[in-house]
């Protein structure tokens, strides 16, 4: 049993667990946000540039049961807002990161090189000497 809870907690002590926790937590934030943006702003202006209309109130009866079509549209909507919005953030952290490492390669270029090691001014020079050597 003591195995199985070592176990448990080196794996959800990882890195990688945690931070996919912090990313749900996030997500489900950021989807808060975004439903807020579609219900909120996009579904009017929709409605606004369409003659008035609102997707919510969509609805067809079936058999005497409705249907909510107009939440199901709210809902693609708003997964594409989600989508779009993903891909924007990760194309931004992308274009950061290809940045910041191509100021670290500037830096390390620039940097001069180091100072050899004195094992590496000996070696050099047993070089040097068997060079000589092979041509005398």
């Amino acid at each position: 049993m003591k195995k199985i809870v070592s176990e448990f907690k080196e794996f959800a002590l990882k890195g990688n667990v945690v931070s996919m926790a912090v990313g749900v937590v996030v997500g489900s934030s950021f989807t808060a946000i975004v439903n807020s943006l579609v219900k909120d702003i996009i579904t009017p202006l929709v409605s606004i540039v369409g003659g008035g209309f609102d997707f919510a109130g969509w609805t067809v009866s079936v058999g005497g049961a409705p249907v909510a079509i107009g939440n199901f549209i709210n809902a693609i909507v708003s997964f594409l807002v989600v989508s779009v919005s993903m891909f924007l953030v990760v194309k931004a952290m992308n274009a950061a990161l290809a940045r910041f490492h191509l100021e670290e390669k500037k830096e390390a270029a620039a940097a001069p090189a180091p100072e050899p090691s004195n094992e590496e001014k000996l070696l050099a020079e047993i070089r040097d000497l068997l060079k000589e050597q092979k041509q005398a």
